[in-house]
């Protein structure tokens, strides 16, 4: 099942320091002198590596990218010029045959261990848009979302799935590719080299997939104009980071009142997380909240939207098992 993480709040209430720790500001680099200051976005990492590291060689496969969500536009922050020099640039994103959102011609980055994820994690941070008000110095004017995809090789002749149900069955059906990634297949081509029968052979052909996501988001902090004193392109800004947050709580409502229909494609952030927020997904909400007393509406509304996001009720998340067959059967 795909799984997202995301911090709201207001502007300036810890929301990147909670997704991404401490950041050295020549650079945003993360330190890693303290490992207990690190944030979600590192830790989340760290902690899917480890898990992966305990499978068996070439079972699991992660590809990473960092998008931005800026004025209701996307950006994909890991986009490369001819020079190969990382810049911003502006995706869509669509809705597949299979009801998924999907956001074409997105770079998508192979990484290997944490340390190559945050390097391109950084990479992204460097293009990001920030801002100064009169609440944050360095408030940031976009919301951030990093995806880990994962994907998961079986072997086609123990692909045995027990479903909960037949449209679980044909929905996973749809999701399941027989193309392999072309690493994959160097590193299939390695080991299949090595095999000494027609048999081996075959066996390494016979792979299928099915691909997970792990979304990480630090969303825009929402803001009161009259208190952050913005103006001109700053005032823009806020108007759609306020509008997106709005659009994320009415998607947080329907899906709680258990609506025939979701508003999803009301903003591109909504229409962006959808497989992560809907469907048979699970979502995590951290709250940041100033304590300051003169934020105190803010910190109000911020408390609405957690519960409204707490009104969700999707019972036990479903993990889809691949047992091994017996031969027998």
């Amino acid at each position: 099942y795909n799984v997202c993480i995301m911090a709201y709040g207001q502007t300036g209430s810890g929301k990147t320091y909670t997704m991404l720790g401490p950041q050295l500001e020549e650079n945003f680099a993360f330190p890693i002198e303290d490992e207990s200051e690190l944030g979600i976005i590192p830790r989340a990492s760290q902690e899917v590596f480890r898990l992966i590291s305990e499978k068996p060689p070439g079972s699991y496969w992660v590809e990473v990218s960092v998008v931005e969500v800026y004025n209701n536009e996307i950006f994909d922050l890991l986009a490369k010029d001819s020079c190969g020099k990382v810049f911003g640039v502006k995706r869509d994103v669509v809705t597949t045959r299979e009801g998924k959102s999907d956001v074409p011609l997105l770079t998508h980055e192979t990484v290997e261990n944490a340390s190559e994820f945050l390097h391109l994690v950084n990479k992204g941070l460097q293009l990001r848009v920030r801002h100064p008000t009169l609440v944050h110095a360095h408030s940031s004017r976009s919301h951030l979302v990093v995806t880990l995809t994962i994907t998961t090789a079986i072997s086609g002749d123990n692909f045995g799935i027990s479903w909960e149900d037949e449209q679980t069955g044909q929905r996973l059906n749809k999701e399941v590719s027989c193309t392999f990634p072309q690493k994959m297949r160097d590193n299939k081509s390695t080991s299949s080299s090595r095999a000494s029968s027609p048999a081996q052979l075959e066996a390494t052909e016979k792979l299928k997939q099915v691909k997970t996501r792990l979304q990480l988001v630090d969303l825009a902090g929402s803001e009161c104009i009259g208190m952050s004193g913005v103006t001109g392109a700053a005032l823009r800004e806020t108007s759609f980071i306020n509008r997106s947050l709005s659009a994320l709580a009415d998607v947080l409502g329907a899906i709680a009142e258990q609506r025939s229909h979701v508003p999803y494609r009301n903003s591109k952030l909504t229409h962006l997380l959808q497989d992560s927020v809907g469907g048979d997904a699970k979502l995590l909400v951290m709250l940041c909240i100033s304590p300051d007393q003169k934020y105190l509406t803010e910190s109000m509304q911020t408390l609405g939207f957690g519960t409204r996001a707490r009104q969700v009720q999707r019972g036990q998340v479903k993990k889809k098992n691949f047992p091994v067959q017996s031969k027998a059967k």
